[in-house]
């Protein structure tokens, strides 16, 4: 109820805006997904939420749960806590439950916010949860975000959503790190692509 509520305020809010939202059609109707999307702004997670035909459950940093209101805020838009910097095992189980319970999952496979994409910084979750989970993986990109608050309230804002990725072939390899680190730069390359239409 919670969620439903603040969407429907922040989706009005941000369409007065200008958000523009582009390959709708693109995410599954059902079954589980898991939307990998850039990072550079703390807005990303409520602008895919808003844009996003279903709800969406975002890994969110843990910091953000010491804060008694924004631990209220990010429970209630569906957001759970993981700790960065090492394997969270508890994080990683509720993000499997919930594609196993059909759900979407949200990541940023940065890791962190960035202003710029780079290659370098590309962390393995959302290959991982991929493999575990046989999801599938919808490339987003976010524009518009960087500076949006409280400067840049009028600068254009796009969520491009792209088609789902045919990971299938990865998932007759053995599982290790190498194989993690082709899947994620795949991920991360139609991410760029899409950043680049």
């Amino acid at each position: 109820m919670f969620y439903a509520l603040i969407r429907g305020f922040l989706k009005i809010f941000l369409l007065i805006l200008g958000l523009k939202v582009e390959g709708l059609h693109n995410l599954p109707k059902k079954g589980p997904v898991i939307v990998a999307a850039n990072h550079v702004s703390n807005w990303d997670p409520i602008l895919v939420g808003v844009a996003l035909s279903r709800p969406v459950h975002f890994m969110a940093k843990a910091e953000l749960f010491q804060n008694v209101l924004l631990r209220a805020i990010c429970r209630g838009l569906n957001a759970f806590p993981v700790q960065r910097g090492a394997a969270d095992r508890n994080a990683i189980r509720q993000a499997l439950e919930m594609l196993e319970a059909g759900e979407i999952l949200g990541i940023f496979p940065e890791g962190a916010r960035r202003k710029v994409v780079a290659q370098t910084s590309i962390q393995p979750g959302v290959a991982m949860l991929a493999m575990k989970s046989r999801a599938a993986v919808v490339p987003v990109a976010i524009t518009g975000t960087e500076g949006w608050f409280p400067c840049g309230w009028f600068r254009p804002l796009k969520v491009r959503v792209g088609h789902p990725l045919d990971l299938t072939a990865y998932y007759h390899e053995k599982y290790s790190s190498a194989l993690l680190g082709k899947m994620s730069e795949e991920i991360m390359a139609q991410i760029n692509i899409l950043l680049c239409k």
